[in-house]
């Protein structure tokens, strides 16, 4: 147990024994079983669940959403310890679920209705606390259902307590909440020893002892107290009630131990979800290792006369709100419950309920904001309206059916969805050195989120990791969520550096799987050039954008194996950092590249475009660069070798720029372009005037002329308008042959 964080899981675990303890109460009485069965119940879920349990926030305990089965098996089974017979075989079944992982089922749980689960919590921790904050403590039922067992319902609850309204409850409640919520703006939240909760807990005790001494009219009496039983600590096996096992034969005990297994399984693998969510470190619970912890608490519960335990949403929202930092205050929570039945009930039924009520509709306010509501409707209607559901099914029905109608909901969006976008679905990793490529598919569902989630969680610390969404036209915001999470708490705290590239706002519907972008012989003949140099225009654009399409190149090979029918041809500079095919993002067979030193035509050229043009080639494009080295060394001078077949054709653009012999030896980047370009320009007139079959191509518009420049400092190409008949003439009037 390390003491830098019991300071903070000290206090928590506090706070959280001081809520748990009339809850273990109320639950018990709900379920219509002895109330020390609801403590012992607690004590088991915080030390024996909480010590094998690796999860770092979460608190078990009885449940309110298991009290409704509980008081129908009792009923059913005819006692209490056939019951624990059968909560010994749900211990057994939850163990089995752990050992054969079946845990798995928590990661297929979409956000939105675990968000919808929490909000619902909060809401009904409001409602359901307002009778106690005002001195009503006659409910038969403290948990989350709407329709009570004495006929009542949560709504009739709050009325029949304004009937009865106790004024030193109000005081201590209101006072209360007033202290919470402006707890974090005064200096006090710097005393970490002494949380706002266990603070206000303390204030509860000595208003009412004031109120007992000074103002009698505002006393509380005790039915307005923690109420926790005495117990004999000479006798302590008296009050014990123990399985009875000679009715494992008994038929109704099976299905009661199974009912009890599925129900708690269930109610738990939700819990640890919503709570990982909650937790500011975004830590991930084990679900399977929460199970097996699960299932010998439950099998100690049995044998010890207590209630199924559960993990309990209420409890590990108060141990997160409180600030805890490890599984040591559920723990403590534990010893301390054990503690007090022996030791303490005198000092804890000094408590006022109402502060604890306070305490509870503070932990409701941070679970149901109005900004969470806002937020989920900002994400649309496939969001909003699982989340919408959730909220009010749970309110008005019970946690566990609330749940069920908004999966149903959610499920129903996510049938809707594959329906408009039945495509493939593709997940893998690629490692390149010390770089892990995690490649998204086309359609992320949430399906996807447990699969993405365990890859990124298990990234080893100090890792480089690219996650590569480029294909993805449709990513489920619980898959977007999760990666942002990881982004912004795992990777930081684990010195993971993460790259995320092809993100978009809204995703486009298709699937690049399942057809092969090569121009087939119909295709490229349609083709006009100005379509041609769109298409150039968009291809540069997504490269400049980042975000290149993904080629499929294997698939793309046996396409073109047979014929080839390019929509271009690219006279370009041979420049290792202008390959047309990557900078207009074209595929295999799209593009015929011709490389030479400055981009210069000679007669072997000239063949070349004629070979491209009998090909099909609709668009013949001359692309100059920034930064050209034939460009640098023909203002030079330079002519040594062969290279003064290049140099020596670029020397004409040099002169007719009128470049003077300091711009020359100056060789700023102005100069440089405006050189660059005046060659692009020669070399299109040399293409006019040396090829007379290309000359009437162009005249027929079977082909079309443009030049380029590329700026290699950001990848982004400049196209030139197509060269007109205009053109042709003046180009004709310049009359350049080519070099032999």
């Amino acid at each position: 147990m390390n003491i830098q964080n019991l300071k903070h899981d000290l206090p928590a675990s506090i706070v959280v024994f001081l809520v748990a303890l009339p809850l273990c109460l109320g639950v018990a009485l709900a379920s219509g079983a002895p109330l020390i069965s609801g403590i012992i119940a607690g004590i088991i879920g915080g030390i024996v669940v909480g010590i094998i349990s690796k999860s770092q926030t979460s608190v078990s305990g009885p449940a309110a959403g298991l009290a409704a089965v509980i008081l129908a098996s009792i009923t059913k089974l005819g006692s209490f310890e056939l019951l624990l017979t059968s909560v010994l075989i749900a211990g057994c079944l939850q163990l089995a679920m752990g050992v054969f992982r079946a845990g798995f089922i928590a990661n297929y749980i979409p956000s939105n209705v675990i968000k919808g689960l929490l909000a619902a919590i909060g809401i009904l921790l409001i409602l359901k606390q307002i009778p106690h904050a005002i001195g009503y403590d006659k409910q038969s039922d403290d948990g989350f259902s709407f329709i009570q067992p004495n006929g009542e319902n949560t709504f009739s609850d709050i009325i029949r307590a304004f009937d009865v309204l106790t004024p030193g409850a109000v005081v201590i409640a209101v006072l209360s909440v007033l202290v919470l919520y402006c707890w974090d703006k005064t200096p006090l939240k710097n005393l970490k020893l002494l949380p706002a909760s266990l603070f206000v807990v303390v204030l509860g005790v000595l208003l009412n002892l004031v109120f007992t001494n000074s103002m009698p009219w505002l006393a509380i009496g005790k039915d307005h107290l923690v109420h926790l039983p005495p117990i004999d600590t000479s006798n302590l096996g008296a009050y014990l009630h123990l399985p009875t096992l000679g009715h494992f034969t008994n038929g109704d005990v099976w299905v009661v131990g199974i009912t009890i297994a599925i129900v708690a399984s269930l109610e738990t693998l939700l819990n640890i979800e919503a709570v990982d969510k909650l937790d500011p470190h975004k830590r991930e619970t084990p679900p399977n290792r929460e199970l097996l912890a699960q299932g010998v608490g439950n099998i100690c519960a049995g044998l010890f006369g207590a209630l199924p335990v559960t993990s309990v949403i209420v409890r590990s929202s108060v141990n997160i709100q409180t600030g805890n930092k490890t599984k040591a205050s559920a723990i403590l929570h534990g010893v301390f419950m054990l503690a007090s039945v022996l030791v303490l009930s005198p000092v804890l039924n000094l408590i006022p309920l109402s502060a604890l009520a306070a305490i509870l509709i503070m932990t409701g306010y941070k679970l149901a904001k109005v900004s969470l509501f806002r937020d989920m409707y900002q994400k649309g209607w496939s969001q909003f309206l699982p989340f919408a559901v959730t909220v009010v099914a749970i309110v008005f029905t019970d946690l566990l059916m609330g749940v069920l109608i908004g999966l149903a909901t959610s499920m129903f969006y996510l049938a809707r969805s594959n329906f408009r976008n039945p495509y493939s679905l593709e997940q893998y990793r690629l490692h390149i050195g010390e770089v892990i490529k995690m490649v998204l598919p086309n359609q992320v569902s949430f399906l996807n989120k447990a699969t993405i989630k365990t890859a990124l969680w298990e990234t080893p610390n100090g890792s480089k990791v690219l996650i590569d969404a480029s294909n993805a036209d449709f990513i489920d915001h619980d898959v977007l969520e999760t990666i942002q999470d990881f982004r912004d708490v795992v990777a930081a705290e684990r010195n993971i550096q993460l790259n995320v590239i092809g993100l978009r706002e809204k995703y486009s519907l298709s699937d690049p799987i399942q057809f092969v972008t090569v121009l087939d012989k119909e295709t490229q003949k349609r083709l006009r050039p100005e379509e041609v140099l769109q298409l150039l225009r968009d291809g540069n654009q997504r490269f400049f954008e980042g975000r290149c399409t993904e080629k499929y190149y294997h698939h793309q090979v046996g396409a073109t194996a047979a014929s080839q029918h390019p929509m271009a041809v690219v006279v370009n500079c041979i420049d290792s950092r202008t390959s047309p095919e990557l900078i207009f993002d074209a595929g295999l067979g799209d593009l015929l590249t011709i490389r030479i030193a400055g981009n210069i035509i000679s007669r072997e050229i000239i063949g070349s475009l004629e070979i491209a043009s009998k090909l099909g080639a609709k668009l013949i494009v001359v692309k100059g660069h920034s930064n050209c080295g034939a460009i640098g060394l023909a203002m030079k001078g330079e002519q040594a070798y062969s290279i003064g077949a290049i140099t020596g054709k670029i020397e004409l653009a040099i002169r007719q720029c009128q470049c003077s012999a300091h711009d020359i030896a100056a060789g700023e980047k102005t100069v440089l372009e405006k050189v660059a370009l005046q060659n692009v320009e020669n070399s299109l007139a040399e293409i006019v005037n040396s090829s007379e079959y290309l000359r009437g191509c162009l005249q027929r518009g079977e082909i079309g002329l443009v030049g380029a420049y590329h700026d290699i400092s950001v990848g982004k190409v400049q196209f030139g308008e197509l060269v007109t008949d205009e053109k042709i003439a003046r180009f004709r009037q310049l009359h350049t042959p080519a070099a032999a």
